[in-house]
């Protein structure tokens, strides 16, 4: 009897990951480098805490992350970052609205890397602009890894950086997303 039960329960729980449409986590990761060209100061900053859903029928997806939670190599650049270049007060957090645009290609049943195109709206810095990406996903077990990397002008989401620092901030930054979603279950 406790065999059966043992088989049903995991029949059951197979049932549910296959057919499970949206995918999550709260701990993913993005990392940007605002690093100028020849700059000896290095401007890096990763954030592990990172909201991403997917729903895997229409390839809606979104991600959200606290600024706060961004960490950089010092304390002062820390500061800097949250209070006079993304007034982390006043703009807490930043989000990304958008799809999966080549959806109906990616097998979600099957391990392996599907490379798909992003498209949607990036909010910065309260500023909201169209972005668009190619990234992977990569299925393995039941689960989803987003891969991607992009790049964004600061000037396009309205953050000022002083002429004093102009040399040690890029104006182009890039911005590397790296995602492990489960099955929601709800």
């Amino acid at each position: 009897m406790k065999t059966y039960l043992l088989a049903a329960s995991i029949l059951i729980f197979q049932t549910i990951s296959v057919n499970a449409q949206k995918y999550f986590t709260k701990s993913g990761k993005i990392n940007f480098n605002a690093t100028a060209k020849n700059s000896p100061e290095i401007i890096e900053a990763v954030n592990r805490s990172v909201v991403c859903v997917i729903d895997t029928k229409t390839g809606n997806m979104q991600f959200s992350v606290l600024m706060k939670g961004f960490e950089l190599e010092r304390a002062l650049m820390q500061e800097h970052f949250n209070e006079n270049y993304i007034e982390s007060d006043k703009f807490p957090k930043s989000d990304f609205k958008g799809m999966i645009v080549n959806n109906e290609k990616v097998n979600y049943l099957k391990d392996g890397a599907n490379i798909v195109t992003v498209k949607g709206k990036l909010t910065i810095h309260g500023e909201t602009k169209e972005v668009e990406t190619v990234g992977k996903l990569l299925i393995q077990a039941g689960k989803i890894n987003t891969v991607a990397e992009f790049t964004v002008l600061v000037a396009d989401f309205k953050i000022s950086i002083p002429g004093l620092v102009a040399d040690k901030i890029s104006k182009i930054v890039t911005i590397k997303v790296n995602c492990m979603l489960e099955p929601f279950l709800n």
